[in-house]
């Protein structure tokens, strides 16, 4: 199947040669490009333009530096405010603030009638696709923002310059959009990288999982499952590997092509000695929320948590998920802990360099094996956006939150464990609802590190009074491991001898960090209609 990242580069040719002015245009600013469409090619290549931008890998897996699992060292690059809680109106971080897929959109939508079309359905394809890649882009503003506006066709700056819609007015377009869009949008996509009703499904999934609205969201990720399209890939590692680009657990992902539409950021994350930069690593805090092996916390575990070899007896997901001290790793032990090696200054000790990762970790998905790749600042990555387990455990959260626990929310959830050869769910220890729903958070948190949920995660879930998850895991030290590595130790998990810790940074979230601040100067000062999110 071809991907989508062939057909976007001549989209976006297309996009740009008429609509060069109208590319970056937020409702601020005019916009009024000439358009001339007179083919099926035509809008095609619209609605391919539409896709620029939309699935933002880099932001996929810089998110979870904003959470208690991951970590960006680098302020320039936008996600540290996002962990430490130096959030301000001038210091928005990376910001998803931006209109110009929704314009993007709503030209398709205004022109797209003008076009003769000879192939049956065509037309209903395109103006699916345009309505879910418009829903999701406000589905990203309107949980990130809060109410944004909802912006049609505009001829003038001044005409532009509208107010912000409230978050409920913008869930119902969101809805309205994805709801039209499934009834023509494709189920088998014609590309890789297209999206198809299991997409829009997902969306509308996520979105409802994320606002509490627990029938719409079970009743969604019911939808998918009844599609019979989509299973769990037997192998938990391939899925992010370049190998597992057709798995059948993917619903969606961003495309790319080595060397001709390729992705830099991977060489990012590599730790210095592997010559990338670690700009996003995970923490131990993530180490510390898997399970052991048998299926207890390490608090519950007594003996067999030894705080001395941390990665030892853990849930498999760890090792598949985070490249640890101790392990083997390109032909050699990894070592982040000792400070000299043999005489030698260790070029991934945590302060040798702001290359090295500063937690002493680093990812392993999409990561790992590093010979996969030619050139690591130029990859064929294809992130991932959504996939099977996703709808599996967003199923199980919603129906334990509507009903309690169940035989099918076990099922489901175990089918997730053992994939990997986890324990299934101790069905007596998780019996009720508050019991289940921990185990289920925490499920999420492991089997999804490093693909950018875990943010919104803590943001939407609340502790027994009532406050968001992330004013506890948010505010306070951020550590990592200290140590050393013995190199005559044959288990690889037990390497790593853990002595201590030391402070990576502190971190602050209050209530205000909800939301996102809207830039100063590049929103407010040019809208005078757009009001700043409280507390910034």
């Amino acid at each position: 199947m071809k991907r989508l990242s062939t057909y976007l580069l001549a989209g976006v040719a297309v996009f740009s040669a008429s609509c060069a002015d109208f590319l970056d245009t937020a409702p601020k600013d005019a916009l009024s490009p000439a358009t001339t469409w007179k083919t099926e090619t035509d809008a095609e290549s619209f609605v391919v333009g539409c896709y620029n931008g939309l699935l933002n890998p880099s932001s996929i897996l810089y998110l979870d530096c904003g959470s208690d699992i991951g970590y960006n060292n680098f302020p320039w690059e936008g996600w540290r405010a996002w962990g430490d809680g130096s959030l301000a109106s001038g210091n928005t971080g990376n910001s998803f603030y931006d209109f110009a897929i929704i314009r993007r959109c709503n030209i398709v939508l205004d022109n797209i009638d003008n076009v003769e079309f000879t192939t049956s359905g065509k037309k209903e394809q395109l103006i699916a696709e345009a309505k879910a890649i418009r829903a999701y882009k406000y589905f990203l503003m309107n949980w990130w923002y809060g109410g944004v506006p909802i912006i049609g066709s505009y001829t003038t700056a001044e005409e532009a310059q509208v107010p912000r819609n409230t978050e409920a007015e913008v869930r119902e377009q969101i809805a309205k959009d994805l709801d039209d869009a499934l009834v023509s949008i494709n189920t088998i996509p014609a590309t890789r990288g297209r999206i198809t009703k299991g997409a829009v499904l997902a969306m509308k999934m996520r979105e409802a999982l994320y606002y509490g609205d627990w029938q719409k969201a079970k009743d969604a990720a019911q939808a998918i499952i009844s599609l019979n399209q989509y299973e769990l890939d037997p192998d938990y590692e391939n899925l992010f590997r370049l190998s597992g680009v057709d798995s059948k657990e993917i619903i969606l992902a961003d495309q790319r092509i080595e060397n001709i539409f390729g992705f830099g950021v991977i060489g990012q994350m590599y730790n210095n000695k592997d010559a990338g930069w670690s700009s996003i690593v995970p923490t131990q805090n993530l180490v510390d929320m898997y399970e052991m092996d048998n299926g207890l916390t390490k608090e519950e575990a007594g003996d067999y948590y030894d705080p001395k070899h941390p990665f030892a007896n853990r849930d498999p997901r760890m090792d598949m998920t985070v490249l640890f001290p101790g392990q083997e790793w390109r032909g050699e032990i990894l070592n982040t802990l000792d400070e000299m090696i043999e005489g030698k200054k260790n070029l991934n000790y945590p302060t040798y360099t702001d290359n090295a990762s500063k937690s002493a970790l680093t990812w392993a998905k999409y990561l790992d094996p590093y010979d996969q790749y030619a050139n690591i600042w130029n990859t064929a990555a294809c992130v991932i956006i959504f996939r099977y387990a996703e709808v599996l455990l967003s199923w199980a959260e919603a129906e334990n939150e509507l009903n309690g626990p169940s035989a099918q929310v076990y099922d489901y959830i175990d089918q997730i464990r053992q994939r990997v050869g986890m324990v299934k769910v101790d069905r007596v220890k998780y019996a009720t609802k508050d019991a289940l729903r921990e185990l289920i958070h925490r499920e999420r948190c492991v089997e999804f590190a490093g693909e950018g949920l875990r943010r919104a995660d803590i943001l939407r879930w609340k502790d027994g009074n009532g406050k968001m998850l992330a004013e506890t895991v948010l505010n306070g030290e951020l550590r990592r491991i200290t140590g050393t590595v013995n190199y005559n130790e044959p288990d690889k998990y037990k390497r790593a001898e853990i002595t201590g810790t030391a402070l990576i940074e502190t971190r602050k979230f209050t209530p205000k960090n909800r939301y996102l601040p809207i830039s100063q100067t590049d929103v407010l000062d040019k809208n005078p209609n757009i009001t700043q999110n409280p507390g910034y």
